[in-house]
């Protein structure tokens, strides 16, 4: 199958329709080989020589997360956070960075130990604000612009084009993290940026069983080498089981993402205006300031992640996530499982995140059961 003559849907479903030519299986073989033989004449019988540079099983992974995203590669690493951090070690020292002020925090962490370690020199910018983003770059000077959106956990939307024009306008690359709106509904290379980013821990993979990071590229470039034998070298590539859980988990991402978004969506009108809630976040919803730009971006749904902030205090919100029958208070989020989580607990004192703000990432279950389960917590 070639992925150019079929729908995104029809690549996921089939991951690039890859028979297994040997048994006729239909299901993508695994493949957990470290080593690969040589020849008489001592060189690779195949494509591979040893893991920690490529794979079959992570290999087909790849190329089908590249497929959907309509990237020229994508590479997969062992966690979200290793593949950030492969991107932030080709800056120049010194480099000139600019990020949001509420994005995934341990991003953000990382981000503010290379500045204070003087790698780089960080900017944070509001990002219920997006507009006021080019006021802050520097000409020749930054080389990394850094976006989520939605934003994570306020689900504040960041226009990717707009973002894009002012990144090639100041010489500088934009790295879109799209985990929150994974390819079924948001392509940022396709709307200017220069990577995108993934914790394919969450909706591309969508069971809760793996950790992994992917790094998608829109052209080839000295920086894409330099992150690829970064990656070589350090050895952060995935390994094959988790892999083959990936693949599994994306041949039912387009489902799966529509149904997630159609039960966040009733959720969020359900409680939109509740008076035990001050605020619902979600783009979904009209009232949201940025659902003009999510409608033009998020194409296949607005996502299954939500926030409330719960009418009281940091206490009041913890009582409520804790009280949950159905909703699993635990960290992550793209799961077939809802969960609920306090926010602010298990950030780094840094956090902007509101102290009554809880996030929801929705799963599959009934949306009346889930909304029920919420009241009742509320009560």
């Amino acid at each position: 199958m070639k992925s150019k003559d079929h729908a995104p849907e029809t690549i996921a479903a089939q991951a690039l329709g890859r028979i297994d030519r040997e048994t006729g299986a239909v299901v993508p073989p695994l493949h957990t080989a470290t080593t690969f033989a040589r020849g008489d004449d001592y060189e690779p019988l195949g494509s591979y020589i040893y893991s920690r540079h490529a794979a079959p099983t992570v290999a087909h992974a790849e190329e089908v997360i590249a497929a959907l995203e309509g990237g020229t590669a994508s590479r997969l690493f062992g966690s979200g956070l290793a593949a950030f951090a492969a991107l932030t070690e080709t800056l120049k020292p010194r480099a000139h960075v600019i990020a949001p002020r509420i994005m995934y925090f341990a991003a953000q962490d990382w981000l503010r130990r290379l500045d204070r370690t003087g790698r780089i020199a960080l900017t944070l910018f509001d990002q219920a604000r997006p507009e006021t983003l080019g006021d802050l770059v520097r000409p020749g000077e930054t080389e990394l612009i850094c976006i989520e959106s939605p934003a994570n956990p306020t689900w504040d939307v960041v226009d990717i084009a707009a973002t894009a024009a002012i990144a090639r306008s100041a010489g500088a690359v934009l790295c879109v993290d799209s985990t929150g709106a994974p390819p079924s509904t948001t392509k940022p290379l396709a709307l200017g940026a220069d990577f995108s980013f993934h914790s394919a821990t969450k909706y591309l993979n969508g069971h809760s069983d793996l950790t992994a990071g992917v790094l998608t590229v829109a052209a080839d470039s000295e920086r894409w080498a330099d992150i690829q034998d970064i990656r070589n070298m350090t050895g952060g590539v995935l390994g094959g089981f988790e892999a083959w859980l990936l693949i599994r988990g994306m041949r039912t991402l387009f489902v799966r993402f529509q149904r997630q978004s159609e039960t966040a969506l009733a959720i969020a009108r359900h409680f939109d205006g509740h008076p035990a809630i001050d605020q619902v976040l979600y783009p979904g919803l009209p009232s949201h300031p940025g659902h003009a730009i999510a409608a033009r971006q998020m194409t296949g749904g607005f996502g299954g992640m939500l926030s409330i902030l719960v009418r009281g205090d940091l206490e009041r919100a913890r009582t409520v996530a804790s009280s949950t029958k159905i909703f699993v208070p635990a960290t992550s989020l793209g799961g077939v499982e809802s969960l609920i989580e306090h926010r602010r607990s298990i950030e780094s004192p840094t956090s902007a995140v509101p102290d009554t703000l809880l996030r929801i990432s929705v799963g599959l279950e009934a949306a009346g059961d889930l909304i029920a389960d919420l009241e009742q917590a509320l009560a």
